[in-house]
């Protein structure tokens, strides 16, 4: 539903993350992207997700993850889910991020109605 039509409190938030990550790291990215996804797919206020590897073209960006979440606070409450599960499994993003030499943009967006 676009945003417009619902108050900015109940308007679906969707969290796009895009990643530039080399060859040599593919397998480790995957395999933590997969284990984070495990834990926003149980969280309440989740929608749907998808995993998407760049097939072709000239993008800079060779992985993509959209989730789409019920409400802003969905995600905040998402967010907390995440990082309990990295600080309970000892995980760091931003080390891994570092020494892989992945490039992440990540943010939210709102769905326009135009």
């Amino acid at each position: 539903m676009p945003f417009s039509s619902k108050t900015a409190s109940s308007a679906p938030v969707y969290r796009v993350d895009k990643f530039a990550v080399p060859v040599p790291a593919r397998e480790e990215f995957l395999e933590r992207v997969s284990a984070t996804h495990e834990t926003l797919r149980q969280q309440p206020g989740f929608v749907r997700d998808v995993i998407l590897e760049q097939a072709s073209g000239p993008g800079t960006f060779n992985f993509v993850t959209l989730v789409e979440w019920e409400s802003p606070d969905a995600i905040e409450r998402a967010g907390e889910a995440v990082a309990r599960m990295h600080a309970q499994t000892g995980f760091d993003r931003h080390e891994m991020i570092a020494r892989l030499g992945i490039a992440a943009d990540i943010a939210n967006y709102r769905a326009l109605a135009i």
